[in-house]
């Protein structure tokens, strides 16, 4: 349940804390007050869009806090981010226009914050009866209402026979099991048929790619570039090309260490002797000693790898130019197939495989149309499994839509869902999943002796309002969730305001309801009245709430009724009584 909103400098309101309990919560105060500037709180919070115009004026940033008690609620996505039975959601707007979402106090994106919001709360406002006036919504409601009402678990794939059950889905529900297996399915079927389409394309186009392919392979195949062979061949032509200069610095390094008269070696052996003399008359140059005997032993084999090098230095034009024509043959690879030998090698894979793909596109596209005639099939098998339990849930959420009507003042009301069978995916698919498992729709009829007729046709803005209660208490299900209704009561009036305060008292028997509404009827039957207030001081606006009791909530039940003051403030004690009454029991 929704525990507590706090709200610092957003719009109008400063600051604000208020603290909810479970039942039934009412927001009441002048029109005008502000009382739907504490609904875009709540849905700033949870996530949803908003700009820096939500920013109190000469504020740097607005700063929201919805937190949820969730105990021990079973839904994965709460789970995860519960800490100790709560969920605090919360969001920063600065006056840039920026805004940041936390969860338990760890950043999320506002995708996120909607995410878990969605199993927490729901908020329905008296522009969502639009969703009743769309047939299309309404195997959504009906759905919906069979998945939290359960029942015989739908097949699993590759089972035959009429008695075949999905062994791994448990108890899942009926709608639900079979619309995901058409989900998947659909989802498959479109991806064949995409192949499908690809296969089918020209067949001079095909033979072009197809000689394409063959040249840019055997050009590939040929040249048979190597990972490292090209670095390779670079230092080979740096070689080659310098053959003459490498030789010669050789041979003139050579010369000056060992073959000239006084070369390098002779004047170091001469020195090693005139030292050797000296250390042997004073020990301490026997250091020196030791690094002449080092440097003329280096500059001998320095000799003898210089005479080596010089020998294999090869002056061989052939193999230079050979170094060459390979080098220019990668140059081509990478101009045509990649910057590196990698790329060029990744490039064949794919080419190779989309040749075969090409070269055995006859037999492919046979394998996949009847891939597609087997997804069709099974699908359609699905799609009249999903059209039985929707046949089969029908009878029961009319049965409970009527009751709960009858609760709200519509006793003599016919309430129908018209279920179209599935279209054939073989000839749906197309337009779309929606198309093939058929669609439902919501027929009424609100006089007795009148057809039923399509919902959206006939309804007024009162039945539309009772209509929708109805079906929020019948989807209050499994998993219980915050219910808001901002001003739903709209074209209501007298009993049917009682009926209505009273279906919204029943269903905060399973989940907490918060309701801003006009009517002292729907007020008079919570059990947490909240009064929402427009004050000025020192020339500001500022909204502010506060919880009614006693007198307080006598007195503001009397200012919404009108009329008379003593004789309102008595009609409020009157709908007051039977709620303390009840309270009392």
């Amino acid at each position: 349940m929704l525990a507590q909103l706090s709200i610092q400098n957003f719009a109008l309101v400063a600051s604000l804390t208020l603290e909810f309990e479970p039942g039934f919560n009412v927001l009441t105060g002048e029109t005008g007050a502000g009382k739907s500037i504490l609904i875009d709180a709540i849905t700033a919070a949870l996530g949803e869009r908003v700009n820096s115009e939500f920013v109190r004026e000469g504020a740097r940033r607005a700063t929201l806090e919805a937190v949820f008690e969730v105990g021990d609620c079973p839904l994965p996505s709460v789970q995860e981010w519960a800490e100790d039975g709560l969920v605090i959601l919360a969001r920063e707007i600065t006056a840039a226009g920026r805004s940041t979402c936390r969860i338990n106090g760890r950043i999320s994106t506002a995708s996120v914050a909607r995410a878990v919001a969605a199993d927490l709360i729901d908020i329905h406002g008296q522009h969502d009866h639009q969703s009743l006036l769309s047939p299309e919504r309404h195997v959504e409601f009906l759905d919906n209402w069979t998945r939290a009402h359960g029942g015989r678990p739908a097949p699993a794939r590759g089972r035959k026979g009429k008695d075949a059950s999905c062994e791994t889905q448990g108890a899942e529900e009926p709608a639900g099991g079979w619309k995901r297996l058409a989900e998947t399915l659909y989802s498959e079927l479109r991806s064949a048929h995409r192949e499908l389409r690809s296969l089918a394309q020209s067949e001079r186009d095909r033979a072009q790619k197809v000689d394409l392919y063959r040249f840019q392979l055997d050009e590939i195949d040929v040249a048979s570039p190597a990972a490292d062979e090209e670095e390779d061949l670079l230092a080979d032509r740096v070689r080659l090309a310098n053959a003459e200069k490498l030789y010669a610095a050789a041979a003139a390094a050579k010369g000056a260490l060992a073959d000239r008269e006084a070369s390098a070696l002779d004047l170091l052996v001469q020195a090693a002797r005139d030292v050797e003399l000296i250390a042997s008359l004073d020990e301490a140059a026997a250091p020196m000693r030791d690094l002449l005997e080092t440097a003329l032993t280096s500059a001998q084999e320095a000799a003898t790898e210089l005479r080596v090098y010089a020998d294999s230095v090869e002056f061989n034009p052939e193999r230079l130019q050979q170094v060459q024509d390979r080098l220019e043959q990668y140059r081509v690879l990478k101009r045509k197939y990649g910057d590196t030998v990698a790329e060029i090698l990744s490039y064949r894979e794919r080419i190779a495989a989309e040749l075969d793909t090409l070269t055995h596109s006859e037999e492919r596209r046979a394998a996949v149309e009847t891939r597609v005639q087997q997804l069709s099939g099974e699908l359609d098998a699905a799609a009249q499994g999903l059209y039985g339990a929707r046949q089969g849930a029908a009878g029961r959420f009319e049965q409970e839509i009527a009751g709960h009507l009858a609760d709200l003042n519509m006793a003599g009301t016919r309430f129908r869902v018209h279920l179209d069978p599935p279209a054939s995916a073989g000839e749906a698919w197309e337009r779309g999943l929606a198309a093939v498992l058929g669609r439902a729709e919501f027929l009424i009829s609100a006089n007795p002796g009148e057809p039923e007729r399509p919902l959206a046709k006939i309804a007024s803005g009162g039945e539309m309002s009772r209509i929708m209660l109805a079906l929020k208490t019948v989807m209050a299900g499994s998993h219980p969730v915050a219910l808001i209704f901002d001003e739903i009561d709209v074209g209501v009036g007298g009993r049917t305001a009682e009926a209505l305060g009273a279906k919204m008292a029943e269903l905060s028997h399973s989940n907490q309801v918060l309701c801003v509404t006009h009517l002292p009827q729907i007020a008079s039957m919570a059990d947490r009245h909240f009064q929402v207030r427009k004050q000025v001081s020192d020339a500001r606006t500022s909204v502010d709430a506060c919880l009614l009791e006693g007198e307080e909530r006598v007195q503001e039940l009397a200012r919404m009724l009108g009329g008379a003051e003593t004789t309102a403030a008595q009609h409020a004690r009157e709908l007051l009584a039977p709620r303390h009454a009840a309270s009392r029991r």
